[in-house]
């Protein structure tokens, strides 16, 4: 399980508002360089820890690069810029020049100038000390980070479920990570695209990064039924994707720079077997089924429901309601799980009429209670499994009043256990950088992809090909295989 705050990247790749107040930054201060490190490890902690390895330090060789044309540091040792190992498509920046990409989102780019186009991005944030502003903000109208970060928001309000909405999330996390405004993603995009400039890079990289990123959305859509996985924010509070990268484009011409340093073929060297999707280590997602193979344990979403894989927690949402999986210790019976799992959530006392089955041979305990939001009533369920060692798993689910456990009643009836052969037989997937060979077509290489589904899709959104695509020989493509 790993946790997922919203994202600050792709809330906008490009735009342009006034940028004079950022260029006006002269160096990083005492305090953004002491808010940052302190608030750093939690994000290691909830992104699932920096990912080791070749990979890693070419992208903080790159950050470092982009980072030095911002003019805040005299040396490049004063940005941290870190590769998180993390399956969803994600960047954001913190006060004091720390800087996160995941391998996912790396995974998806096509050449050294998109990565740099992302770093840029970033720094351009905290050139213009937007985490701080939103920190202010955040402490004028309360911690809303940790609601867009569970995906519950929706029903937040001041009862039982704004406190589930807040769990899992450190206090300094929820203030760094809240979306920034749009002026301030187009001023972090000026920003991005001056960088790129300043570096020999080709600043159509914003445009093109977008591109890919509006792509793997649609079909992440498409495969979750309508529901994409891990929706990042910008496809739903900002222009349309198809928008942002003309605007992008048109920045990046009128600005100057085409047709520069692109620096393909380092980069596929250094991502290559790079690990792709998610990690075994930490569960996997498999269309709507969760599986974990070291807890050996699995479950189904509803249909057109996202499931969002967190280091504490597993989240489920759909336009029918929200559900959160996760663990705990046990300490007595599961009726007193239960009841602290809801004291968890804000509740007083004990939850009444706690009932007692068995779920394809696991004994469960459950309830449903009534919780007041500003959106109106709803039904949270709770149910429980005992994990055999001491500890339990459970899910908190949110339905409309009336419906108890609503759309989430296949979910709580298909948790299981995994048998060892099942188990092992969860496998991780890697970036194989390959060169196309005579007779290669998008079609025979898409079949070489570690997918039941989409292979064709999933070939021509990684590597940014049209539907047309026609390969030459010797070109190199990537393709996710089995690692």
């Amino acid at each position: 399980m790993k946790r997922i705050v919203a994202w600050g990247v792709a809330a906008s790749l490009l735009g342009y508002a006034g940028y004079g107040a950022a260029q006006q930054a002269q160096s990083i201060s005492a305090a953004d360089k002491k808010a940052g490190a302190e608030a750093h490890p939690q994000l290691l902690q909830e992104f699932g820890g920096a990912f080791p390895g070749p990979a890693s330090n070419y992208v903080t060789g790159v950050g470092r690069k982009i980072a030095m044309q911002s003019g805040l540091a005299n040396s490049q040792g004063e940005f941290t810029i870190t590769l998180l190992n993390s399956p969803v498509n994600n960047a954001f920046a913190i006060p004091g020049g720390y800087v996160y990409t995941t391998r996912q989102l790396v995974g998806l780019m096509n050449d050294e100038a998109e990565l740099a186009s992302v770093l840029g991005h970033e720094v351009g944030h905290v050139a213009a000390r937007h985490s701080a502003k939103r920190q202010q903000a955040a402490q004028r109208n309360a911690v809303i980070g940790a609601l867009l970060g569970l995906g519950i928001g929706a029903v937040a309000g001041d009862s039982v479920i704004g406190d589930l909405l807040q769990k899992g999330t450190g206090q300094a996390t929820q203030l760094l990570t809240l979306r920034y405004s749009r002026k301030q993603e187009y001023e972090a995009d000026d920003l991005g695209i001056q960088y790129l400039q300043r570096a020999g890079y080709d600043t159509l990289a914003s445009s093109t990064m977008l591109a890919s990123l509006a792509a793997q959305t649609s079909l992440e859509a498409r495969e979750q039924g309508g529901e994409a996985r891990n929706m990042p924010e910008w496809a739903s509070t900002h222009p349309d994707p198809a928008g942002r990268v003309v605007r992008a484009r048109q920045k990046a011409q009128a600005m100057g720079g085409t047709g520069r340093a692109r620096n393909r073929d380092a980069f596929l060297m250094a991502i290559d077997g790079l690990l792709y999707g998610d990690d075994p280590k930490q569960g996997v997602v498999d269309g709507r089924t969760f599986r974990h193979p070291a807890l050996r344990i699995a479950f189904t979403a509803p249909q057109g429901f996202g499931i969002s894989n967190g280091t504490s927690a597993v989240s489920l949402s759909g336009s029918g309601g929200q559900a959160q999986f996760a663990g705990g210790r046990m300490n007595g019976s599961l009726s007193a799980y239960i009841d602290g799992v809801y004291r968890q959530l804000g509740g007083q006392g004990s939850v009444s009429q706690i009932q007692t089955t068995r779920i394809n041979g696991v004994d469960a305990g459950y309830a449903v209670t009534r919780a007041q939001t500003k959106q109106g009533q709803v039904d949270v369920g709770i149910i429980a499994y005992p994990a055999g060692d001491g500890s339990a798993y459970h899910f908190v689910t949110l339905a409309p009043a009336g419906q108890g456990f609503g759309p989430f009643a296949s979910t709580v009836q298909s948790f299981t256990r995994l048998t060892p052969a099942q188990a092992s037989a969860i496998r991780a997937r890697k970036v194989d950088v390959v060169a196309v060979k005579a007779g290669d077509t998008p079609q025979t290489l898409a079949q070489r992809m570690a997918y039941d589904t989409m292979k064709l899709e999933r070939f021509l959104t990684i590597n940014a090909l049209p539907a047309n695509a026609r390969l030459a020989p010797g070109q190199k493509v990537k393709l996710v295989v089995w690692g």
